[in-house]
């Protein structure tokens, strides 16, 4: 072989000639959506149905506002007592006691596996169930009773149906928290002397919020919606409030609507509340560090690359 034959000819690379990948099912489903974008709209303004000016009329109006009101204490009220009872109850759940561990099963297969609805119908009418309330002796004397319809309201009704139930859900979901939460912190704050409940409260709950934080949201949301479901009790909230409305104007859709408008500017509210929240207690944590992580890493690397 020749010295020549050794070379190799070295010539300018051939220019790649890049194809753009087609999607032609983003296009289509892009099309889909827009015409039936359109078509909603089309329909909002045209449909003479939704009587804008008429809801218009009626939603700033005092019996609407009552009924908003009465809609966010309920859902507060519900939430803020099922988180209480809940906890208590994912600790029953997880205690060493069977019969503690018993009792909250029990009460957790009661009221979860019964209907809320059917549930506020039973608090709506408990004064026939126990036509008196009293204190006394368990199984002895009573020292003073009074009539259960005297002391409980359509409020009260409304308020415990809604804590109870939400209770049994809330408490599922913090005895997951409290689980995801490794058993080698216990021991090591067991062995520094920290009792059961300080070292629930002081180690166990703070990390165990992370799970908690984001079905709770979850769970404050659905809430509000089903406040609509005290129409059972019956009580004055948002939806029961517009169907009283309709049942004398016979504006049906109108007023539907109007209370669908606001509970979606509640629950935006709530989701907006559950953002900032999700953010505050993934300080810490490998999702909420991961920005700053990456960050710090390359703003180190470009030093001591200088």
């Amino acid at each position: 072989m020749n010295a020549k034959d050794d070379q190799v000819t070295v010539g300018e690379p051939e220019t790649i000639r890049a194809v753009p990948v087609r999607h032609p099912g983003r296009w289509v489903a892009a099309a889909v959506v827009a015409v039936l974008v359109a078509m909603l709209v089309n329909n909002l303004l045209t449909n003479e149905a939704y009587n804008w000016s008429e809801q218009w009329k009626y939603l700033f109006a005092e019996p609407v506002l009552n009924g908003v009101r009465n809609t966010i204490w309920l859902t507060l009220a519900a939430m803020v007592g099922g988180v209480l009872l809940g906890i208590g109850l994912a600790l029953m759940r997880l205690s060493a006691n069977p019969l503690l561990r018993w009792a909250a099963w029990l009460y957790l297969w009661i009221f979860r596996g019964t209907p809320l609805y059917t549930q506020l119908l039973i608090w709506g009418n408990i004064g026939a169930l126990f036509p008196a309330l009293g204190i006394g002796i368990p199984f002895g004397p009573q020292f003073a009773s009074w009539e259960t319809n005297a002391l409980y309201s359509a409020a009260a009704a409304a308020a415990i149906g809604l804590i109870l139930n939400e209770a049994a859900y809330m408490a599922e979901i913090v005895r997951a928290g409290i689980l995801s939460v490794d058993p080698g912190q216990q021991e090591a704050a067991h062995a520094l002397g920290m009792g059961r409940m300080l070292t629930m409260r002081r180690i166990v709950l703070p990390q165990a919020m992370r799970v908690i934080v984001p079905p709770t949201g979850n769970e404050t949301i659905s809430m509000l919606k089903n406040t609509s479901l005290v129409t059972a009790v019956p009580y004055l909230e948002l939806t029961f409030t517009a169907q009283t409305i309709y049942s004398s104007t016979y504006q049906i859709i109108p007023m539907l609507i109007m209370a669908c408008i606001w509970y979606l500017a509640l629950s935006s509210v709530l989701m907006i509340g559950q953002y900032y929240l999700e953010r505050y207690y993934a300080k810490g944590s490998v999702q909420g560090d991961a920005g700053r992580g990456l960050r710090a890493r390359l703003v180190g690397g470009s030093g001591g690359a200088a």
